[in-house]
């Protein structure tokens, strides 16, 4: 009997973690996403505006998520 609440109890406790490094990470992923784009429209546009494309990518980046 020991051994199985062992098992739950590690069971629970890497659930936990994963959740806690999810919430800690999960705009990572993001700011990646909207640094890669920023990237391309500088290397594409011949007039570049770092606000005009972050803010355009950051619309962009939202936008794909939510879908």
């Amino acid at each position: 009997m020991s051994n199985n609440l062992k098992m739950i109890a590690i069971i629970i406790f890497g659930a936990i973690a994963l959740y806690i490094f999810q919430m800690k990470n999960s705009g990572h992923n993001t700011n990646k996403s909207i640094s890669a784009c920023i990237v391309a429209i500088k290397k594409t546009s011949k007039s570049f505006d770092l606000e005009k494309a972050k803010k355009f990518c950051e619309k962009k980046v939202k936008k794909m998520v939510n879908n």
